[in-house]
């Protein structure tokens, strides 16, 4: 949860005035009844300011405010804990099918919140048995998944090169079943060459 979309709450809470009668007004001395409002809007200041300080800045989980190093080390946390979200979406976006979801390790902030310091997002990078094709497709859209976060990790790259490694293998697969191809036409239209030019020699 994002505390800084919260609007701070300031309270409004004032001491109740004790009930009194018009006699007792009546009664009392103007030093007294000065004295009293004075208390009373006293009291009411110090409930209004303790309430603000208790809302401004982030706390601990016993509602006490963090020391200086405390809230340093806060916001390290959440921008780390964004940077780990931001590089594991990466992958998931760019990755489709092939990837699963994220999971994370967290770190409990001073504020008592989790906080996300590592992710991982699973990756199917194995080439599509007996389809190169397929495969170099499929290696094509793995690479710029591994790579896809701003600043790819040492795991990142090391899918990436085997997924190059795949990819290369798929090629030559490809121009390997193409070629066989070619030959196997080229030798059928050969074959049916010779087939029809056998009747013409005959009648000659």
């Amino acid at each position: 949860m994002d505390l800084s979309t919260l609007n701070p709450f300031v309270s409004s809470y004032t001491l109740p005035q004790p009930k009194v009668s018009s006699a007792q007004a009546n009664r009392m001395q103007p030093e007294e009844q000065k004295a009293h409002s004075s208390e009373t809007a006293q009291a009411s200041e110090e409930t209004d300011s303790s309430a603000s300080s208790e809302t401004t800045g982030p706390t601990r989980p016993d509602g006490t405010p963090l020391a200086p190093e405390e809230i340093q080390h806060l916001e390290q946390l959440k921008q780390t804990d964004r940077e780990v979200r931001q590089h594991e979406m990466a992958h998931q976006t760019v990755g489709g099918p092939y990837t699963g979801g994220a999971s994370y390790e967290y770190e409990v902030g001073p504020d008592g919140k989790r906080y996300a310091v590592a992710g991982e997002v699973p990756i199917d990078y194995g080439p599509v048995p007996g389809n190169p094709t397929a495969t170099i497709e499929k290696m094509q859209t793995v690479i710029a998944a591994a790579l896809a976060p701003a600043e790819p990790s040492s795991k990142d790259i090391q899918v990436a090169s085997q997924a190059r490694q795949y990819l290369l293998e798929a090629k030559l697969e490809a121009a390997r079943e193409q070629s066989e191809m070619n030959a196997a036409r080229s030798a059928g239209e050969a074959t049916t060459e010779d087939v029809t030019a056998t009747p013409n020699e005959q009648a000659a």
